[in-house]
């Protein structure tokens, strides 16, 4: 299943526009807190797909039974652009536990890349709810790797929550057919239909690993 969050227009559709805006962008600070915000958002909306089962709370002046989730929850990022887009997710799924994946392009000299993960910090993911959180979902490929080392890492878990605020139809298309349909549900903001030679999205918003901490070298 495949969710496109935008077409519902909502709240959200500002942050994509706040996120994408070449002049917003330059404020740093806020472009984190837009991330973040939108990990809120979109945990919210995959919060309506788990089980939940009623628990007695006692408040001041008797009991009441409200439904709390029942799923153990693991929320993954790929470093570093991940990290505020996480912490958005985790502010609303406080007792989830957290997996950190350092995956990166390495270009050659043509122009083409490969993607190379030198560090996972992983929990035990068995038959566990994974959210697997990235901001930009491009080719689809670091997405994948990164679900298959943490797999190889921490065991299979029950279900996989992808989420991405921009993604490309291509890396949609690449998502669907290299996961699991009965066991994954793709979530994005927006999907643009291009990228460029270097495997960018367009229109996008840029790099936002750079927007948000800086440009590497």
């Amino acid at each position: 299943m495949v969710r496109i969050l935008e077409r519902e227009n909502s709240i959200l559709n500002r942050f994509i526009a706040e996120l994408r805006d070449v002049n917003i962008q330059k404020d740093s600070m806020r472009f984190r807190c837009n991330l973040e915000r939108m990990g809120e958002i979109m945990a919210y909306e995959i919060s309506k797909t788990l089980h939940y089962s009623k628990r007695t709370v006692e408040t001041p002046l008797g009991e009441v039974d409200i439904p709390l989730i029942d799923d153990e929850i693991v929320i993954a990022t790929v470093l570093r652009a991940g990290i505020p887009f996480h912490q958005g997710f985790l502010n609303y799924f406080d007792n989830a536990q957290s997996c950190f994946v350092s995956a990166y392009r390495k270009y050659s000299k043509d122009g083409t890349f490969n993607i190379k993960i030198e560090y996972i910090s992983a929990c035990d993911l068995s038959d566990k709810i994974l959210l697997l959180v990235d901001p930009m979902l491009a080719t689809g490929a670091s997405i994948a790797l990164t679900y298959k080392a943490l797999v190889e890492k921490a065991g299979l878990p029950r279900h996989t929550h992808i989420a991405a605020i921009i993604s490309s139809e291509e890396g949609i298309e690449y998502t669907q057919k290299h996961f699991s349909p009965q066991n994954t549900t793709i979530w994005s903001g927006c999907v643009d239909a291009e990228l460029t030679v270097k495997s960018y999205i367009v229109p996008g918003l840029g790099d936002a690993g750079d927007l948000a901490y800086g440009e590497k070298i």
